[in-house]
């Protein structure tokens, strides 16, 4: 058996996208000969909470946990915001407070590279320890929060023949919200600094796309592994629930204003005056966090009837949900960014076989997965008539009872599958 420790600081029962990737991939290392230790806090304040995850995490993983200390109680005691992110003040719809604007100065320039980063030396410290008495073959450290990057850091300069695997879920300095954290020159270099040391000492780096390989390879000047996120087949197991009655329309996950189809609001807008069977059929569904700029932006269109907005939600309420949409709705990041962004729910999405309408740049690494898998259509932001179109072409089929999509070909982007072939890279740099 190859020992593995993986350093996450999201798992159960911490809700949300953060939690996914890992929580599913465990489930299928110990098939593999993986003997997975998993470190995490006892005690974090995670932007969302799903107690049901508890119950998926395999009974062969060791979990050890350690305390964490975070500042969150003083940020939301400070700003009135009651979130524990600090994205959500970057990402608000009204003028924030004075307060808000040095909440984020702080975040940006003091919390570096995170709000975890507390838990940095004292995880290195009993980390290190732990080692001793439990020697391990690989680490594995998944990011964001990039504070873990640097716990496997820390202990990889104090065991160098341990080998390391540095997991970018998303980019250090190149992710999207990276220009709203109000640096100074100062912040800015550490933030680098720190980033170009993990790209330099990890034995193995791994992200999510080909786009992302290429930012993080220019970077750290050399190779870079693509491990895509996926879905749980099992999740997808039995009879799939008849579709909505309704022409739904149904977006799951956290919503900013960076993601807001402005133009699918107004088309559809549109589309409700002008056929009355349309206007008796829609159906828009916000599941998740969602910016009040697009609750406005679709209330402007005269379709706050059609509208219904549910708060976050269980994993296995939101899978029920994808599986029985008339249409799912994935805006990419509307950023200079986001030809290298594959955001986790596109996967479960895909595994939901309900058709996909994604909006975004027809260059991306989004718009190839769709094409490749035949799972949905990639629209740029501006494409009017071509949003109109399949819309259109989506009603009918609708009426019709034959909107749908072939769901061959996915298999490749099972957990079970990325699970053999994170096994396949462990047990390669063990060899070596």
């Amino acid at each position: 058996m190859t020992k593995v420790l993986l350093i996450s600081y999201y798992w159960p029962p911490s809700g949300g996208g953060g939690v996914q990737r890992w929580l599913k991939m465990s489930k299928y290392l110990p098939d593999q000969g993986i003997e997975l230790t998993v470190y995490t806090p006892d005690n974090g304040e995670f932007p969302g909470y799903d107690t049901s995850l508890v119950d998926e995490v395999d009974s062969r993983i060791k979990i050890v946990k350690q305390p964490i200390w975070e500042p969150y109680h003083l940020f939301k005691k400070f700003t009135g915001n009651r979130s524990n992110s600090y994205n959500a003040l970057i990402n608000a719809e009204k003028k924030i407070s004075w307060k808000q604007n040095l909440a984020v100065f702080l975040r940006g320039n003091f919390f570096i590279p995170d709000a975890r980063c507390f838990w940095i030396r004292p995880s290195i410290q009993f980390l290190s320890g732990y080692l001793k008495e439990h020697p391990q073959d690989v680490i594995i450290s998944t990011g964001p929060p990039h504070s873990m990057h640097l716990i496997a850091l820390g202990i990889k300069k104090r065991f160098p023949a341990t080998q390391w695997i540095a997991d970018f879920r998303d980019p250090w300095t190149m992710i999207d919200f990276y220009k709203d954290l109000r640096l100074t020159w100062l912040a800015d270099r550490v933030h680098h600094k720190q980033e170009a040391s993990v790209l330099k000492w990890a034995d193995e780096i791994v992200t999510i796309s080909p786009s992302c390989a290429d930012d993080l390879q220019k970077l750290a000047g050399r190779k870079i592994t693509v491990i895509n996120n996926g879905f749980d087949e099992q999740d997808f197991e039995g009879e799939a629930p008849l579709p909505d009655r309704q022409f739904s329309i149904v977006h799951i996950g956290s919503m900013n204003k960076d993601r807001n189809p402005k133009l699918l609001w107004q088309i559809l807008g549109e589309m409700v005056k002008e056929d009355e069977n349309f206007k008796q059929a829609l159906l828009i569904e916000l599941v998740g966090i969602v910016d009040g700029s697009i609750i406005s932006a679709i209330e402007a269109q005269g379709l706050k009837e059609h509208l219904v907005v549910t708060g976050q939600q269980e994993h296995k309420a939101v899978i029920e949900r994808m599986r029985k949409a008339q249409l799912l709705l994935l805006p990419i990041n509307d950023i200079p960014q986001q030809k290298g962004v594959m955001p986790g729910k596109m996967y479960e999405y895909i595994g939901a076989g309900r058709p996909i309408l994604a909006f975004g740049r027809p260059d991306s690494d989004t718009a190839k997965l769709l094409k490749e898998t035949a799972a949905g259509t990639l629209l740029a932001y501006d494409d009017a008539n071509g949003l109109k179109s399949m819309l259109l072409m989506s009603f009918n089929k609708f009426q019709g009872g034959e909107l749908q999509i072939s769901s061959s070909g996915f298999s490749e982007y099972s957990r079970k599958n990325l699970a053999l072939k994170y096994s396949q890279l462990i047990k390669s740099m063990t060899i070596k």
